[in-house]
């Protein structure tokens, strides 16, 4: 199944490119924001979206995959910033939802309609917290 903010893109700048005013605006301006708050984080195309860190999981049930430790995804209606991040104190997006009012915050997901709309100092520190975090599924 394809998720509206998946693209047919194989390069982060087709991704970008294929992206529509305003939106691809709000994009650019947050794929900046993440490659300096998390310069070590690789960019790439994950699951038709804009990703960085990949890295490979694996289950206690032998399941296994690839994912992105951050994806960007461009959705009809709003921006979609996955984080996939836990640490001891649980899931780290969780923890930022009251500093982030006007988003809809969940265990690894930050969806949000303008980043305007959003505190970049709380997302700077989100997006670095989720970097240097680990993920259990």
């Amino acid at each position: 199944m394809k998720m509206s903010g998946q693209l047919k893109a194989t390069t982060p700048k087709e991704y970008i490119a294929a992206l529509k005013e305003p939106r691809r605006s709000e994009v650019v301006a947050l794929e900046t924001l993440v490659r300096k708050a998390a310069p070590k984080l690789e960019p790439f195309i994950y699951s038709g979206m804009l990703g960085f860190g990949p890295f490979h999981y694996k289950y206690a049930s032998g399941r296994e995959g690839d994912a992105a430790k951050i994806a960007i995804a461009s959705n009809a209606n709003y921006i979609s910033l996955y984080l996939l991040a836990i640490d001891e104190k649980g899931y780290v997006a969780e923890r930022y939802a009251d500093q982030l009012p006007k988003a809809k915050v969940g265990k690894t997901c930050v969806r949000f309609k303008k980043l305007q709309d959003l505190d970049v100092k709380v997302l700077t520190a989100l997006i670095k917290q989720t970097a240097k975090s680990g993920f259990a599924g």
